[in-house]
Protein backbone atom coordinates (compact mmCIF):
# COMPACT_ATOMS: atom_id res chain seq x y z
CA UNK A 1 0.00 0.00 0.00
CA UNK A 2 1.48 2.98 -1.08
CA UNK A 3 -0.77 5.91 1.22
CA UNK A 4 -2.95 5.73 4.20
CA UNK A 5 -5.01 8.86 4.84
CA UNK A 6 -5.97 9.73 8.31
CA UNK A 7 -9.31 11.42 9.41
CA UNK A 8 -10.14 12.62 12.59
CA UNK A 9 -13.66 12.74 12.42
CA UNK A 10 -15.80 14.53 15.34
CA UNK A 11 -19.65 15.82 14.89
CA UNK A 12 -18.82 16.88 11.11
CA UNK A 13 -22.63 15.84 9.78
CA UNK A 14 -23.81 19.14 9.17
CA UNK A 15 -23.81 21.44 6.03
CA UNK A 16 -21.90 19.14 4.12
CA UNK A 17 -18.62 19.53 5.75
CA UNK A 18 -17.84 16.03 6.15
CA UNK A 19 -19.19 14.90 2.38
CA UNK A 20 -16.99 17.57 1.09
CA UNK A 21 -13.82 16.45 3.09
CA UNK A 22 -14.55 13.12 2.00
CA UNK A 23 -15.11 13.22 -1.73
CA UNK A 24 -11.68 15.24 -1.83
CA UNK A 25 -10.11 12.13 -0.31
CA UNK A 26 -12.14 9.56 -2.73
CA UNK A 27 -11.14 11.43 -6.07
CA UNK A 28 -7.05 11.32 -4.88
CA UNK A 29 -5.31 10.64 -8.39
CA UNK A 30 -2.72 8.63 -6.64
CA UNK A 31 -3.41 5.09 -7.04
CA UNK A 32 -2.83 2.34 -4.29
CA UNK A 33 -3.93 4.02 -0.85
CA UNK A 34 -6.61 4.01 1.82
CA UNK A 35 -8.62 6.10 3.61
CA UNK A 36 -8.98 5.27 7.82
CA UNK A 37 -11.83 7.87 8.98
CA UNK A 38 -12.26 7.29 12.98
CA UNK A 39 -15.37 8.41 14.33
CA UNK A 40 -14.64 10.02 17.54
CA UNK A 41 -17.88 8.84 19.50
CA UNK A 42 -19.79 11.71 17.96
CA UNK A 43 -23.53 12.67 18.88
CA UNK A 44 -24.63 13.43 15.15
CA UNK A 45 -24.81 11.48 12.17
CA UNK A 46 -21.19 11.62 11.18
CA UNK A 47 -20.60 7.55 11.98
CA UNK A 48 -23.77 7.06 9.34
CA UNK A 49 -21.85 9.03 6.65
CA UNK A 50 -18.78 7.16 7.03
CA UNK A 51 -20.47 4.12 7.16
CA UNK A 52 -22.12 4.86 3.62
CA UNK A 53 -18.78 5.94 2.13
CA UNK A 54 -17.32 2.69 3.20
CA UNK A 55 -20.15 0.72 1.46
CA UNK A 56 -19.39 2.60 -1.56
CA UNK A 57 -15.39 2.55 -1.38
CA UNK A 58 -14.82 -0.60 0.11
CA UNK A 59 -11.79 -1.22 -1.54
CA UNK A 60 -10.34 1.96 0.51
CA UNK A 61 -13.06 3.43 2.54
CA UNK A 62 -12.48 2.35 5.91
CA UNK A 63 -15.27 3.73 8.58
CA UNK A 64 -14.05 2.85 12.04
CA UNK A 65 -16.16 3.83 15.51
CA UNK A 66 -14.24 5.03 18.73
CA UNK A 67 -16.93 4.03 21.69
CA UNK A 68 -14.86 6.51 24.01
CA UNK A 69 -14.39 10.50 22.70
CA UNK A 70 -10.73 10.75 22.90
CA UNK A 71 -10.29 13.91 20.87
CA UNK A 72 -8.30 14.44 17.84
CA UNK A 73 -5.05 13.21 19.15
CA UNK A 74 -6.80 9.92 20.45
CA UNK A 75 -8.72 9.18 17.01
CA UNK A 76 -4.88 9.75 15.29
CA UNK A 77 -3.78 6.83 17.12
CA UNK A 78 -6.39 4.74 16.31
CA UNK A 79 -5.82 5.26 12.38
CA UNK A 80 -2.09 5.09 13.13
CA UNK A 81 -2.47 1.48 14.15
CA UNK A 82 -4.31 0.46 11.32
CA UNK A 83 -2.84 1.94 8.83
CA UNK A 84 -0.48 0.16 6.58
CA UNK A 85 0.63 2.62 3.68
CA UNK A 86 4.54 3.50 2.66
CA UNK A 87 3.11 7.06 3.46
CA UNK A 88 1.36 8.29 6.09
CA UNK A 89 -1.18 11.32 5.89
CA UNK A 90 -3.56 13.34 8.11
CA UNK A 91 -6.27 15.50 7.09
CA UNK A 92 -8.97 17.95 9.34
CA UNK A 93 -12.57 16.22 8.75
CA UNK A 94 -13.58 19.80 7.46
CA UNK A 95 -11.02 21.00 5.39
CA UNK A 96 -10.48 19.31 1.82
CA UNK A 97 -7.43 19.29 -0.75
CA UNK A 98 -6.72 19.34 -4.45
CA UNK A 99 -7.77 15.75 -6.57
CA UNK A 100 -3.28 15.54 -7.15
CA UNK A 101 -2.10 16.52 -3.33
CA UNK A 102 -0.99 13.41 -2.45
CA UNK A 103 0.44 12.06 -5.95
CA UNK A 104 2.47 15.44 -6.28
CA UNK A 105 4.38 15.57 -2.34
CA UNK A 106 4.93 11.48 -2.66
CA UNK A 107 6.21 11.86 -6.17
CA UNK A 108 7.98 15.12 -4.67
CA UNK A 109 9.06 12.88 -2.06
CA UNK A 110 10.29 9.70 -3.87
CA UNK A 111 12.26 11.64 -6.53
CA UNK A 112 14.28 13.45 -4.55
CA UNK A 113 14.83 10.89 -1.45
CA UNK A 114 13.07 12.90 1.13
CA UNK A 115 10.90 11.63 3.98
CA UNK A 116 8.73 14.75 4.59
CA UNK A 117 7.06 16.46 1.90
CA UNK A 118 4.64 19.69 2.78
CA UNK A 119 2.95 22.76 0.30
CA UNK A 120 0.87 25.80 1.21
CA UNK A 121 -2.27 26.07 1.84
CA UNK A 122 -5.66 28.50 1.50
CA UNK A 123 -7.63 29.85 3.95
CA UNK A 124 -11.17 29.56 2.70
CA UNK A 125 -15.10 30.22 4.83
CA UNK A 126 -17.10 28.55 1.42
CA UNK A 127 -16.72 25.01 0.22
CA UNK A 128 -15.10 25.75 -3.28
CA UNK A 129 -11.59 25.13 -5.12
CA UNK A 130 -11.42 28.98 -5.57
CA UNK A 131 -8.45 30.75 -4.61
CA UNK A 132 -8.63 31.46 -1.33
CA UNK A 133 -6.03 33.19 1.23
CA UNK A 134 -3.05 31.83 0.58
CA UNK A 135 -0.44 30.79 3.55
CA UNK A 136 3.16 29.87 3.07
CA UNK A 137 3.41 26.96 5.14
CA UNK A 138 7.20 26.49 5.21
CA UNK A 139 9.95 28.01 3.96
CA UNK A 140 12.02 27.47 0.82
CA UNK A 141 15.63 27.34 2.58
CA UNK A 142 14.25 24.55 5.23
CA UNK A 143 14.22 21.80 2.25
CA UNK A 144 17.06 19.64 1.24
CA UNK A 145 19.34 17.40 3.39
CA UNK A 146 18.23 18.55 6.86
CA UNK A 147 21.44 20.06 8.85
CA UNK A 148 21.17 21.69 12.44
CA UNK A 149 20.22 25.13 10.65
CA UNK A 150 17.53 23.79 8.84
CA UNK A 151 16.61 21.67 12.34
CA UNK A 152 16.37 24.64 14.24
CA UNK A 153 14.12 26.59 11.42
CA UNK A 154 11.80 23.68 11.22
CA UNK A 155 11.08 23.97 15.49
CA UNK A 156 10.67 27.42 14.91
CA UNK A 157 8.71 27.62 11.89
CA UNK A 158 7.15 24.00 11.22
CA UNK A 159 3.86 25.06 9.90
CA UNK A 160 1.32 22.77 9.88
CA UNK A 161 1.76 18.87 10.31
CA UNK A 162 -1.72 18.11 8.21
CA UNK A 163 -0.53 19.88 5.36
CA UNK A 164 2.69 17.44 5.04
CA UNK A 165 2.51 13.89 3.61
CA UNK A 166 5.51 11.57 6.05
CA UNK A 167 7.27 8.06 5.66
CA UNK A 168 5.75 5.58 8.16
CA UNK A 169 9.29 5.40 9.77
CA UNK A 170 9.01 9.00 11.19
CA UNK A 171 5.09 8.54 12.57
CA UNK A 172 4.55 4.91 12.70
CA UNK A 173 7.35 2.71 13.13
CA UNK A 174 8.02 4.45 16.26
CA UNK A 175 6.66 3.98 20.27
CA UNK A 176 5.41 7.63 20.68
CA UNK A 177 1.70 8.66 19.96
CA UNK A 178 -0.25 11.65 20.36
CA UNK A 179 -1.24 12.44 23.40
CA UNK A 180 -5.00 11.43 23.89
CA UNK A 181 -7.68 13.46 25.78
CA UNK A 182 -6.77 17.32 24.51
CA UNK A 183 -7.07 19.85 22.16
CA UNK A 184 -3.09 20.95 20.19
CA UNK A 185 -1.94 17.56 19.90
CA UNK A 186 0.02 18.33 17.01
CA UNK A 187 2.40 20.86 19.20
CA UNK A 188 3.15 18.72 21.50
CA UNK A 189 4.57 15.92 18.85
CA UNK A 190 5.87 17.92 16.17
CA UNK A 191 8.92 18.50 16.83
CA UNK A 192 10.30 15.00 17.47
CA UNK A 193 8.44 14.22 13.86
CA UNK A 194 10.43 16.95 11.95
CA UNK A 195 13.79 15.64 13.84
CA UNK A 196 13.21 12.25 12.62
CA UNK A 197 13.01 13.06 8.93
CA UNK A 198 16.34 13.30 7.18
CA UNK A 199 15.26 15.24 3.88
CA UNK A 200 11.91 17.36 3.90
CA UNK A 201 11.05 18.99 0.57
CA UNK A 202 8.20 21.24 -0.27
CA UNK A 203 6.32 22.63 -2.95
CA UNK A 204 5.46 26.38 -2.83
CA UNK A 205 1.88 25.92 -4.30
CA UNK A 206 -1.60 25.51 -1.61
CA UNK A 207 -2.66 22.45 -2.50
CA UNK A 208 -4.73 22.21 0.95
CA UNK A 209 -8.22 24.05 1.91
CA UNK A 210 -8.16 25.13 5.68
CA UNK A 211 -12.45 25.84 6.29
CA UNK A 212 -12.22 28.37 8.23
CA UNK A 213 -15.86 28.35 10.36
CA UNK A 214 -17.56 29.60 13.31
CA UNK A 215 -17.72 25.77 15.06
CA UNK A 216 -14.09 24.70 14.46
CA UNK A 217 -12.52 23.33 17.68
CA UNK A 218 -10.10 26.10 17.85
CA UNK A 219 -12.21 29.35 17.60
CA UNK A 220 -13.89 28.73 20.72
CA UNK A 221 -11.87 29.84 23.49
CA UNK A 222 -12.53 28.20 26.78
CA UNK A 223 -10.01 27.70 30.16
CA UNK A 224 -9.96 24.35 29.43
CA UNK A 225 -8.58 24.85 25.76
CA UNK A 226 -5.69 27.14 27.34
CA UNK A 227 -5.20 24.06 29.90
CA UNK A 228 -4.64 22.13 26.90
CA UNK A 229 -2.78 24.18 25.21
CA UNK A 230 -0.61 24.59 28.44
CA UNK A 231 -0.15 20.85 28.50
CA UNK A 232 1.01 20.11 25.09
CA UNK A 233 3.22 22.36 25.78
CA UNK A 234 5.10 20.01 28.63
CA UNK A 235 4.74 17.24 26.20
CA UNK A 236 6.48 19.01 23.86
CA UNK A 237 9.65 19.62 26.44
CA UNK A 238 9.11 15.90 27.76
CA UNK A 239 9.29 14.61 24.14
CA UNK A 240 12.73 16.99 24.15
CA UNK A 241 13.95 15.63 27.31
CA UNK A 242 13.04 11.33 26.10
CA UNK A 243 14.78 12.09 22.69
CA UNK A 244 17.70 14.09 24.02
CA UNK A 245 17.72 17.40 21.90
CA UNK A 246 16.00 19.67 24.62
CA UNK A 247 19.97 20.79 25.05
CA UNK A 248 21.17 20.96 21.42
CA UNK A 249 17.96 22.71 20.00
CA UNK A 250 17.56 24.96 23.67
CA UNK A 251 17.42 27.97 22.47
CA UNK A 252 14.78 27.22 20.04
CA UNK A 253 12.76 25.15 22.33
CA UNK A 254 12.28 27.81 25.08
CA UNK A 255 10.92 30.38 22.56
CA UNK A 256 8.27 27.62 21.30
CA UNK A 257 7.73 26.61 24.81
CA UNK A 258 6.83 30.38 25.64
CA UNK A 259 4.95 30.99 22.28
CA UNK A 260 2.85 27.77 22.83
CA UNK A 261 2.80 27.40 26.52
CA UNK A 262 2.24 31.05 27.86
CA UNK A 263 1.91 33.47 25.45
CA UNK A 264 -0.65 32.68 23.50
CA UNK A 265 -2.44 30.98 26.23
CA UNK A 266 -2.48 34.32 28.06
CA UNK A 267 -3.49 36.14 25.91
CA UNK A 268 -5.86 34.25 24.57
CA UNK A 269 -7.47 33.67 27.96
CA UNK A 270 -7.61 37.13 28.86
CA UNK A 271 -9.31 37.77 25.55
CA UNK A 272 -12.00 35.30 26.04
CA UNK A 273 -12.60 33.74 29.20
CA UNK A 274 -14.75 35.46 31.63
CA UNK A 275 -14.72 35.58 34.21
CA UNK A 276 -11.02 36.01 34.08
CA UNK A 277 -9.21 33.97 37.18
CA UNK A 278 -6.53 34.80 39.26
CA UNK A 279 -5.08 31.75 40.45
CA UNK A 280 -5.14 30.90 36.44
CA UNK A 281 -2.99 33.66 34.93
CA UNK A 282 -0.75 33.48 38.68
CA UNK A 283 -0.23 29.68 37.83
CA UNK A 284 0.34 29.91 34.35
CA UNK A 285 3.03 32.70 34.91
CA UNK A 286 4.71 30.72 37.36
CA UNK A 287 5.30 27.91 35.88
CA UNK A 288 6.55 29.40 32.48
CA UNK A 289 9.40 31.55 34.85
CA UNK A 290 9.92 27.95 37.09
CA UNK A 291 10.15 26.19 33.62
CA UNK A 292 12.27 28.48 31.62
CA UNK A 293 13.22 31.54 33.92
CA UNK A 294 15.54 33.73 31.66
CA UNK A 295 12.88 33.51 28.60
CA UNK A 296 12.50 36.99 28.34
CA UNK A 297 16.25 37.64 26.77
CA UNK A 298 15.66 34.78 24.16
CA UNK A 299 16.87 35.78 21.40
CA UNK A 300 13.87 34.68 19.09
CA UNK A 301 11.73 35.97 21.62
CA UNK A 302 13.26 39.37 21.78
CA UNK A 303 12.84 39.49 17.70
CA UNK A 304 9.31 38.05 17.22
CA UNK A 305 7.28 38.99 20.22
CA UNK A 306 5.63 42.72 19.82
CA UNK A 307 6.63 45.01 21.96
CA UNK A 308 3.40 46.03 23.43
CA UNK A 309 3.08 42.52 24.32
CA UNK A 310 6.90 42.32 26.07
CA UNK A 311 5.69 44.57 27.96
CA UNK A 312 2.50 43.01 29.11
CA UNK A 313 4.31 40.20 29.84
CA UNK A 314 6.87 41.61 32.26
CA UNK A 315 4.11 43.55 33.87
CA UNK A 316 2.49 39.97 34.55
CA UNK A 317 6.08 38.42 35.43
CA UNK A 318 5.89 41.48 38.50
CA UNK A 319 2.32 41.49 39.10
CA UNK A 320 -0.39 39.29 38.35
CA UNK A 321 -3.00 41.35 40.04
CA UNK A 322 -1.84 44.72 38.14
CA UNK A 323 -2.28 42.67 34.28
CA UNK A 324 -5.49 42.04 35.12
CA UNK A 325 -6.70 45.17 36.16
CA UNK A 326 -5.04 46.96 33.06
CA UNK A 327 -6.32 44.78 31.24
CA UNK A 328 -9.82 44.71 31.71
CA UNK A 329 -9.43 48.32 32.48
CA UNK A 330 -8.33 48.84 28.79
CA UNK A 331 -10.26 46.17 26.92
CA UNK A 332 -9.21 42.58 25.48
CA UNK A 333 -5.63 42.72 24.52
CA UNK A 334 -4.72 39.12 22.92
CA UNK A 335 -4.03 37.15 19.99
CA UNK A 336 -6.63 36.32 17.44
CA UNK A 337 -7.74 32.84 17.71
CA UNK A 338 -6.40 31.01 14.90
CA UNK A 339 -5.19 27.17 14.23
CA UNK A 340 -2.45 27.90 15.96
CA UNK A 341 -2.30 24.07 16.87
CA UNK A 342 -1.51 23.40 13.37
CA UNK A 343 0.21 26.66 12.34
CA UNK A 344 2.80 27.32 15.86
CA UNK A 345 2.88 30.62 14.84
CA UNK A 346 4.64 33.28 16.90
CA UNK A 347 2.69 35.70 19.02
CA UNK A 348 2.35 38.26 16.52
CA UNK A 349 -0.59 38.97 16.18
CA UNK A 350 -1.61 41.30 19.01
CA UNK A 351 -3.88 43.87 20.25
CA UNK A 352 -6.89 45.71 19.05
CA UNK A 353 -6.35 47.62 15.57
CA UNK A 354 -8.93 50.73 16.86
CA UNK A 355 -6.34 53.47 17.55
CA UNK A 356 -8.38 55.35 20.22
CA UNK A 357 -8.28 51.97 21.80
CA UNK A 358 -4.63 51.84 21.55
CA UNK A 359 -3.89 55.18 22.62
CA UNK A 360 -5.81 54.36 26.12
CA UNK A 361 -4.30 51.02 26.46
CA UNK A 362 -1.11 52.76 26.32
CA UNK A 363 -2.41 55.74 28.43
CA UNK A 364 -3.57 52.94 31.14
CA UNK A 365 -0.03 50.60 31.50
CA UNK A 366 2.42 53.07 31.47
CA UNK A 367 1.14 54.50 34.11
CA UNK A 368 2.23 51.54 35.65
CA UNK A 369 4.76 50.33 33.88
CA UNK A 370 7.28 52.69 34.56
CA UNK A 371 7.50 51.05 38.23
CA UNK A 372 9.00 48.33 36.07
CA UNK A 373 11.68 49.61 34.20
Amino acid sequence: MKLSIIVPVYNMASDGKLQYCLESLVHQTIKDYEIIAVDDCSTDSSMEILADYARKYPEKFHAVHSEVNRKQGGAKNIGMDRAVGEWIGFIDSDDWITPDFYERLIRRGEETGADMVGCDYHLTDKHSMEIGQIVHNNKKEQTGILDEEKYKSLILDGGSLVVKVYRREIVIDHPGRFPEGIFYEDNALGNSWMLRAKHFEYIEEPLYYYYQHAVSTVHTITQRRCEDRMEAGRIMLQEAKQYQYLEKYRTELEFSFAVLFYVNTLFTYMQGVRPVKYGFVKRLGSEMKQTFPGFEKNPYYCQRVHEEEKKLVRMQMRSTFLFIYIINCSGHIGISERKENRRRMAPHENFNENKSDLCNQRMLYRLFFVAWK
